[in-house]
């Protein structure tokens, strides 16, 4: 058996090299992200894992991995948006992710952020680039006074949840599946809107489905209150980038921390001297913004997880023809 990982980043060598001899399988790998260019790379292997920073759209690519025999895709990644699953299935290819690889690794970050906005860390940083140590404008709430609003409790969610808990936040959620369990750590409120108009931090947890896609726009970011912060370490396209930008020039929000964005195509490059595309510098010259470019994983824990999970399941499904881990195009209806 031999299987393609591609977008392979330094840090993944060591786990790679340890699951490969652990496993007695030949895994090579290349920097390239799958796409109608590089998918001639997969002749000759058996199974490919991917991590996408854009998506696949081009049908095109389904059907040249079907002519070169392989039979799945793994993402090393919990969402799976990145992939046409309609294409992918009429092409017999099975879809797998890795849905805990570590959501204690997205979490922290998730209340790291929102601990920025709310001790106005990006406003007194730049201050202090112009020699301005005056602490006039600034003054900070404390997150035990705050309410947070948990907008997805799944795996992730339910673990910021009860980070944000432990520094003392209430926290009110909302979920299209509600989790019984979860009943001792948050309320759930039954509308969006209804945590959007209550929550001082609005962190947000779900996938990209047709259902939550620009959940965040306009209309819903008029709901929430002035001294509100928005927290996205999911997926980009849940918000409307457009609609943020002007909820935040026209302080109709206080802050916004974005570690995913619509447009991808910039994450994990070195774009120095460059330009970059005008919402997103945007959002780097607002001082109320905190940006990371897509690390929500980016632990040693959940390194290792991602490359063991994402393989495995390719062994799974070339081996069974199924994996626990499989996701359906009924999915991307819901």
């Amino acid at each position: 058996m031999k299987i393609l990982l591609f977008h392979a980043i330094k840090d993944e060598e060591e786990a790679i090299r340890h699951w490969s001899e652990q496993h007695k399988i030949e895994v090579d790998t290349t920097p390239d992200i799958l796409s109608i260019d590089t998918v001639e790379q997969v002749k000759g292997y058996d199974g490919i894992c991917i991590q996408q920073p854009v998506r696949i759209e081009n049908p095109d690519v389904y059907q040249k991995l079907k002519e070169f025999g392989i039979r799945q895709i793994a993402t090393r990644t919990a969402g799976f948006d990145m992939i046409d699953l309609n294409e992918a299935e009429k092409n017999g290819l099975i879809v797998t992710n890795v849905p805990a690889y570590s959501p204690y690794a997205v979490a922290e970050l998730a209340v790291a952020q929102a601990m920025q906005l709310v001790r106005h860390v990006p406003q007194f940083s730049k201050r202090i680039t112009h020699h301005d140590f005056r602490w006039e404008g600034l003054i900070s709430r404390e997150i035990r006074t705050l309410t947070v609003g948990i907008i997805g409790t799944g795996r992730i969610g339910a673990t910021a949840a009860q980070l944000f808990k432990g520094l003392g936040a209430r926290i009110i959620g909302f979920d299209y599946y509600p989790n019984s369990q979860l009943s001792g750590l948050l309320d759930y409120r039954p509308t969006l809107e209804d945590v959007l108009k209550e929550a001082d931090i609005v962190s947000l947890h779900t996938p990209l489905l047709d259902s939550t896609a620009h959940m965040i726009n306009h209309n819903t970011l008029k709901l929430m209150k002035k001294d509100a912060v928005l927290i996205n370490i999911a997926r980009g396209g849940l918000v409307n980038t457009d609609d943020l930008i002007e909820a935040l020039e026209n302080h109709e929000i206080a802050g916004a921390a974005l570690d995913t964005f619509e447009d991808e195509s910039f994450i994990n490059q070195d774009l120095s001297g460059k330009g970059v595309n005008p919402r997103l510098q945007k959002l780097i010259d607002l001082d109320q913004v905190v940006l990371t470019p897509h690390v929500g994983f980016y632990t040693t824990t959940a390194i290792k997880n991602i490359v063991e999970g994402g393989l495995n399941s390719v062994v799974d499904v070339l081996s069974t023809g199924t994996s626990e881990n499989q996701v359906h195009s009924l999915h991307a209806a819901k």
